[in-house]
């Protein structure tokens, strides 16, 4: 595969990934009220959960699914562009497919272990001493699985990969540089959007929601790398590298 051939089929991924992400991600906001629902009691959480069905599980499995998408696209655009002065993309690279791992170990969570924790709390014959041990069970993965591996690991890894990518692209042949910075501008989002996760554990800490801004960024700027790389104009330019 020469470089314009994986150009092309690197921006065709972005491009998918940063459309076909967002449509279980909607799907979610309007049949189980994501991600305002992530911080109510767990009873209301696991009732919702179990009336919206098999169709919301298989709208989380969708989610979890699409996110590896994203692997595909970052090993093609390391290979993209790589020089003998980037050693450190692998690196980023390295770390962008672990964070997309931990990110679908995170949603994937609500497909394949908490249908059977909130079947059992609806569950008529379920003691109350049975819902119990279930709400310390569902706090425990959520905050574990939720929190810890797909929140905090996975978009600290995230960052990683865009601050390594953002830069390579200032002085890439393949991108103007206000690209890159397009890139590098969603990190404080991301960063101080952690204070959301550690308020959950540190209830004083104040709370500064920018992650969903960060994400609409970054996902926009996804779709201009897919762009970019598809521009018929560039494609010369590819080749003579």
């Amino acid at each position: 595969m020469n470089r314009l051939h994986i150009a092309k089929a690197t921006g065709v991924l972005f491009i998918l990934f940063a459309l076909l992400i967002n449509i279980p991600y909607l799907m979610l906001v309007q049949t189980f009220e994501y991600d305002d629902i992530l911080r109510e009691p767990t009873d209301y959480v696991l009732t919702q959960f179990h009336a919206g069905g098999t169709q919301l599980i298989i709208t989380w499995f969708c989610f979890g699914f699409l996110s590896l998408l994203f692997i595909p696209a970052a090993v093609l655009l390391q290979r993209l562009l790589e020089r003998e002065d980037t050693p450190y993309l692998f690196w980023a690279t390295l770390v962008g497919v672990l964070s997309s791992i931990l990110q679908a170990i995170g949603l994937l969570r609500w497909t394949f272990v908490i249908p059977l924790l909130a079947n059992l709390y609806v569950d008529p014959d379920s003691t109350d001493a049975t819902r119990a041990a279930i709400v310390v069970v569902y706090q425990t993965i959520h905050q574990y699985g939720g929190v810890l591996i797909g929140e905090q690991l996975g978009q600290t890894l995230l960052v990683c990969w865009t601050i390594g990518i953002g830069f390579t692209m200032l002085r890439s042949p393949y991108f103007k540089p206000w690209l890159g910075w397009v890139g590098l501008s969603t990190v404080p989002f991301w960063i101080v959007g952690q204070t959301e996760l550690f308020a959950t554990v540190i209830p004083a800490t104040p709370v500064f929601e920018l992650t969903p801004i960060g994400f609409m960024i970054w996902e926009v700027w996804l779709l201009l790398i897919g762009v970019v790389l598809l521009r018929p104009g560039r494609q010369p330019r590819l080749d003579k590298r």
